[in-house]
Protein backbone atom coordinates (compact mmCIF):
# COMPACT_ATOMS: atom_id res chain seq x y z
CA UNK A 1 0.00 0.00 0.00
CA UNK A 2 3.26 2.22 0.41
CA UNK A 3 4.39 1.73 -2.63
CA UNK A 4 1.11 1.83 -4.45
CA UNK A 5 0.77 5.53 -2.72
CA UNK A 6 4.01 6.37 -3.33
CA UNK A 7 3.81 5.57 -7.15
CA UNK A 8 0.29 6.90 -7.47
CA UNK A 9 1.09 10.62 -5.81
CA UNK A 10 3.79 11.48 -8.63
CA UNK A 11 5.94 13.46 -6.62
CA UNK A 12 8.79 13.16 -8.61
CA UNK A 13 11.14 10.32 -10.01
CA UNK A 14 12.73 9.79 -6.85
CA UNK A 15 9.70 9.09 -5.24
CA UNK A 16 8.18 7.12 -7.63
CA UNK A 17 11.27 5.50 -8.17
CA UNK A 18 11.60 4.49 -4.47
CA UNK A 19 7.48 3.16 -4.91
CA UNK A 20 9.25 0.97 -6.94
CA UNK A 21 12.16 -0.52 -4.72
CA UNK A 22 9.01 -0.86 -2.34
CA UNK A 23 6.90 -2.89 -4.51
CA UNK A 24 10.43 -5.07 -5.82
CA UNK A 25 10.91 -6.02 -2.10
CA UNK A 26 7.23 -6.95 -1.68
CA UNK A 27 7.13 -8.95 -5.27
CA UNK A 28 10.76 -10.75 -4.31
CA UNK A 29 9.25 -11.55 -0.63
CA UNK A 30 5.86 -13.26 -2.20
CA UNK A 31 8.52 -15.10 -5.09
CA UNK A 32 10.00 -16.60 -1.58
CA UNK A 33 7.06 -17.95 -0.28
CA UNK A 34 5.44 -19.53 -3.05
CA UNK A 35 8.43 -20.97 -3.44
CA UNK A 36 8.82 -22.03 -0.40
CA UNK A 37 5.15 -23.33 -0.36
CA UNK A 38 5.12 -25.26 -3.61
CA UNK A 39 2.60 -22.61 -5.57
CA UNK A 40 3.85 -21.95 -8.82
CA UNK A 41 1.26 -19.73 -9.69
CA UNK A 42 2.09 -17.56 -6.63
CA UNK A 43 5.55 -17.88 -7.87
CA UNK A 44 5.13 -17.34 -10.90
CA UNK A 45 3.16 -14.20 -10.62
CA UNK A 46 5.72 -12.26 -8.57
CA UNK A 47 8.93 -13.41 -10.40
CA UNK A 48 7.11 -11.29 -13.61
CA UNK A 49 6.26 -8.64 -11.03
CA UNK A 50 9.33 -8.64 -10.16
CA UNK A 51 10.82 -7.82 -13.79
CA UNK A 52 8.21 -5.04 -14.01
CA UNK A 53 9.01 -3.44 -10.72
CA UNK A 54 12.71 -3.66 -11.76
CA UNK A 55 12.17 -1.78 -14.91
CA UNK A 56 10.06 0.59 -12.86
CA UNK A 57 13.24 1.55 -10.96
CA UNK A 58 15.35 1.78 -13.80
CA UNK A 59 13.28 4.73 -15.72
CA UNK A 60 12.21 5.77 -12.61
CA UNK A 61 15.64 6.35 -10.39
CA UNK A 62 17.61 5.91 -13.52
CA UNK A 63 16.66 7.89 -16.77
CA UNK A 64 13.98 10.16 -15.37
CA UNK A 65 15.66 10.96 -12.56
CA UNK A 66 18.70 11.97 -14.68
CA UNK A 67 16.51 14.20 -17.22
CA UNK A 68 15.16 16.03 -13.41
CA UNK A 69 19.10 16.36 -12.49
CA UNK A 70 20.00 17.76 -15.59
CA UNK A 71 16.99 20.26 -15.87
CA UNK A 72 17.27 21.62 -12.38
CA UNK A 73 20.65 21.79 -12.60
CA UNK A 74 20.07 24.45 -15.96
CA UNK A 75 17.63 25.96 -13.87
CA UNK A 76 20.16 26.60 -10.95
CA UNK A 77 22.87 27.74 -12.89
CA UNK A 78 20.78 30.23 -14.91
CA UNK A 79 20.25 32.07 -11.51
CA UNK A 80 23.85 32.40 -10.83
CA UNK A 81 24.86 33.98 -14.26
CA UNK A 82 23.73 36.90 -16.47
CA UNK A 83 21.71 34.39 -18.73
CA UNK A 84 18.00 34.61 -18.94
CA UNK A 85 16.77 32.83 -16.17
CA UNK A 86 15.34 29.19 -16.93
CA UNK A 87 12.69 27.01 -15.72
CA UNK A 88 11.79 23.71 -16.52
CA UNK A 89 8.46 23.62 -18.48
CA UNK A 90 7.77 20.03 -16.89
CA UNK A 91 7.89 22.27 -13.24
CA UNK A 92 4.54 24.14 -14.14
CA UNK A 93 2.42 22.00 -13.29
CA UNK A 94 1.62 21.88 -9.67
CA UNK A 95 3.16 25.61 -9.46
CA UNK A 96 1.28 27.53 -7.03
CA UNK A 97 -0.41 30.35 -8.60
CA UNK A 98 -0.40 33.87 -6.86
CA UNK A 99 -2.66 37.27 -7.00
CA UNK A 100 -0.20 40.54 -7.23
CA UNK A 101 -1.05 40.82 -3.59
CA UNK A 102 0.85 37.23 -2.82
CA UNK A 103 -2.35 35.51 -1.99
CA UNK A 104 -2.61 32.47 -3.07
CA UNK A 105 -5.48 31.26 -5.64
CA UNK A 106 -4.45 28.14 -6.76
CA UNK A 107 -1.77 26.17 -8.50
CA UNK A 108 -0.79 25.17 -12.20
CA UNK A 109 -2.29 22.14 -14.08
CA UNK A 110 -0.96 22.43 -17.52
CA UNK A 111 0.96 24.91 -19.61
CA UNK A 112 -0.01 24.97 -23.94
CA UNK A 113 2.41 25.86 -26.20
CA UNK A 114 2.24 26.99 -29.29
CA UNK A 115 3.79 24.83 -31.77
CA UNK A 116 4.87 27.31 -34.50
CA UNK A 117 6.09 29.48 -32.69
CA UNK A 118 7.39 27.80 -29.04
CA UNK A 119 5.50 30.07 -27.14
CA UNK A 120 3.07 29.33 -24.33
CA UNK A 121 -0.27 30.36 -24.96
CA UNK A 122 -2.17 29.56 -21.80
CA UNK A 123 -1.93 28.15 -18.48
CA UNK A 124 -4.38 26.34 -17.46
CA UNK A 125 -4.63 27.34 -13.42
CA UNK A 126 -7.03 24.77 -10.97
CA UNK A 127 -8.99 26.95 -8.03
CA UNK A 128 -11.27 26.14 -5.02
CA UNK A 129 -12.45 22.24 -4.02
CA UNK A 130 -10.47 19.89 -2.10
CA UNK A 131 -7.70 17.31 -3.57
CA UNK A 132 -9.21 17.96 -7.16
CA UNK A 133 -13.16 17.28 -6.09
CA UNK A 134 -14.89 20.29 -6.87
CA UNK A 135 -11.97 22.34 -8.42
CA UNK A 136 -12.25 24.94 -10.94
CA UNK A 137 -10.28 25.18 -14.20
CA UNK A 138 -9.69 28.43 -15.87
CA UNK A 139 -7.26 29.55 -18.74
CA UNK A 140 -4.97 32.12 -18.32
CA UNK A 141 -3.53 33.82 -21.05
CA UNK A 142 0.41 34.18 -21.42
CA UNK A 143 0.35 38.18 -20.86
CA UNK A 144 -1.39 37.88 -17.91
CA UNK A 145 1.08 35.79 -15.90
CA UNK A 146 5.04 35.98 -15.06
CA UNK A 147 6.92 32.86 -14.04
CA UNK A 148 8.70 32.85 -11.25
CA UNK A 149 11.45 30.31 -9.59
CA UNK A 150 8.48 28.57 -7.55
CA UNK A 151 5.69 30.00 -8.62
CA UNK A 152 3.26 32.01 -11.11
CA UNK A 153 2.21 35.93 -10.50
CA UNK A 154 -1.31 36.63 -11.63
CA UNK A 155 -0.83 39.95 -13.54
CA UNK A 156 -5.04 40.67 -13.36
CA UNK A 157 -6.50 41.04 -10.03
CA UNK A 158 -8.25 38.27 -8.06
CA UNK A 159 -11.67 39.24 -9.43
CA UNK A 160 -10.28 39.11 -13.09
CA UNK A 161 -9.27 35.81 -12.63
CA UNK A 162 -12.42 34.47 -11.15
CA UNK A 163 -14.34 36.17 -14.05
CA UNK A 164 -12.57 33.73 -16.70
CA UNK A 165 -15.04 31.30 -17.73
CA UNK A 166 -14.43 27.89 -15.99
CA UNK A 167 -13.23 25.19 -18.41
CA UNK A 168 -15.36 22.15 -19.13
CA UNK A 169 -13.66 19.06 -18.38
CA UNK A 170 -11.72 17.30 -21.39
CA UNK A 171 -12.75 20.67 -23.44
CA UNK A 172 -10.09 23.40 -23.01
CA UNK A 173 -10.22 26.17 -25.38
CA UNK A 174 -7.65 26.61 -28.78
CA UNK A 175 -6.75 29.86 -27.30
CA UNK A 176 -6.69 31.63 -24.18
CA UNK A 177 -8.83 34.58 -23.76
CA UNK A 178 -7.15 37.82 -24.10
CA UNK A 179 -5.67 40.05 -21.08
CA UNK A 180 -8.76 42.49 -22.26
CA UNK A 181 -11.52 40.02 -22.08
CA UNK A 182 -10.47 38.98 -19.13
CA UNK A 183 -9.93 42.53 -17.36
CA UNK A 184 -13.28 43.11 -18.74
Amino acid sequence: MIAAMMTAANLGARVTGWGFVVFTIGSVCWSIVGLSSGQTNLLATNIFLTVVNLVGIWRWLGRQRAYEDGAKSAQEASRRCAAPNLFTAGGIPGMAVEDASGNTIGKAVEALIECRTGTLSYVVVASGGVGGVAEELRAVPHDAISIGHDRIVLQLPAPAFAALPPLATGDWPAAAPSVKDAAA
